[in-house]
């Protein structure tokens, strides 16, 4: 049963409220929708420990979805590249319709399963891609399509939905189920459906980052400063890490090439960029490690 798409009973009079109430009926559901994620908490750790060695070994993260689905995954791909400096093109998303779909929908793109199944073939997957297929519905043809082809490439696919069993989730091999339930507005999947999506997916891609070592404690130091606001950021990141002042932070981020991470361990061990960049690649990308830290 597709409970995503049932009439809800708690707000019948809806159109009938005073604007606080109407509010409060939309952000309590929203409420309702972090709390859904929360219980999910197990099924994301386990997508999280699959696709981690994945990626460290050179695979993409590909998400593929139609209408708000493919929005979303869409709207991760590309804040990977200023959030934690990750190459864009290993972060790849696939929505029905194409570019044109994020602004206007495409009538009748999500119901076309070849081609789901020709756009992700056309990226050329391999084992260490991890392919991950959203639909609020769990139903979607072109989502289906994409995760079929991903499998039979070898892919990890991994399966986000609102609806309990699923084929984008049953169909997958890991399977994350969120099952927000009537909407608000009945039907409108782009409400707490598409709110629970986007934590999941906030949750997914950035806990594998922290895998991936593009987090120091839990600061962002692997962000890619590419204006005023994050040069600033970048030079507080880098002071709050070391402790050093504001200059000695301009200073070496400068000669760091502004590469947070670089000069993290550059102030820390007391040596230049070039010494710094090894005794990080050496460690892994790991902060700690090349520091001399040990896991806590």
């Amino acid at each position: 049963m597709q409970t995503t798409e049932s009439p809800s009973d708690r707000h019948p009079d809806l159109d009938q409220y005073g604007t606080l109430e109407l509010v409060q009926a939309f952000t309590e559901d929203q409420v309702q929708a972090a709390s859904v994620v929360h219980a999910a908490a197990a099924q994301i750790a386990q997508a999280v420990d699959a696709a981690a060695p994945r990626i460290a070994a050179g695979g993409r993260l590909i998400y593929a979805g139609a209408g708000t689905s493919g929005r979303l995954g869409v709207l991760d791909s590309v804040e990977l590249f200023p959030t934690f400096s990750w190459p864009k093109d290993r972060a790849l998303a696939l929505i029905a319709g194409g570019k044109d779909a994020m602004y206007e929908a495409v009538e009748g793109a999500e119901d076309d399963q070849a081609r789901g199944a020709a756009d992700l073939r056309a990226l050329n997957p391999g084992p260490n891609d991890v392919c991950i297929a959203l639909a609020a519905s769990g139903t979607t043809p072109y989502a289906l399509g994409a995760l079929a082809a991903a499998r039979a490439a070898g892919a990890l696919t991994i399966g986000i939905a609102n609806n309990p069993g699923a084929p984008v989730t049953t169909q997958a091999e890991i399977g994350i189920t969120i099952a927000t339930g009537s909407e608000v507005i009945s039907g409108s999947t782009r409400l707490k459906a598409g709110t629970a999506q986007k934590i999941v997916l906030n949750t997914l891609s950035s806990a594998i980052m922290v895998r991936l070592h593009k987090v120091h404690g839990n600061l962002m130091v692997d962000l890619m400063p590419t204006n005023a606001k994050l040069h600033r950021r970048a030079v507080a990141l880098t002071m709050r890490a070391t402790g050093a002042d504001e200059a000695a932070a301009k200073r070496t981020l400068e000669a760091c090439r502004y590469r947070i991470k670089v000069a993290i361990v550059a102030l820390l061990r007391k040596t230049d960029a070039a010494a710094a960049s090894a005794a990080l690649a050496a460690a892994g990308g790991s902060v700690r490690q090349a520091v001399g830290e040990g896991r806590k």
